[in-house]
């Protein structure tokens, strides 16, 4: 239902610098984000309700996941790569009795974050 004299709200593309400054003052107040928060700021940044944010997060959480069981690897431009590595087995040793033990092979993810991103949060140091 349109309301006479309004213009209807176009949801606004998210840009990366907007949503690490609100992310930011999120933060200052504690150690980490909570998943409410996060949907918070995206829906005030991108101007949409908090559950089509919250709908966004979740599907891409889910892609993430759907796409690292499939390929092996999903990428988040600007942010970094959802990667499985596969351990090879290995000797290891029982920190309290010190015997020597096979570990198994095993797969594992790790979240590999992109230069831009990393220069973003701790600045490279100065050559002299």
């Amino acid at each position: 239902m349109a309301i006479a004299g309004a213009e209807p709200k176009t949801p606004k593309t998210i840009r990366m610098e907007n949503v690490s400054a609100v992310c930011y003052a999120f933060s200052m107040a504690q150690n980490a984000m909570t998943q409410t928060q996060i949907v918070k700021a995206i829906a005030e940044e991108c101007e949409i309700p908090n559950a089509k944010a919250r709908q966004i997060l979740t599907f891409l959480s889910d892609m993430a996941i759907r796409e690292v069981k499939k390929n092996g690897l999903f990428v988040v431009p600007g942010l970094g790569r959802l990667v499985r590595v596969e351990r090879k087995a290995r000797m290891g040793r029982n920190p309290a009795t010190g015997e020597t033990i096979k570990i198994a092979a095993k797969k594992v993810v790790k979240f590999r974050i992109s230069k831009s991103a990393k220069e973003a949060i701790v600045p490279p140091k100065l050559k002299k």
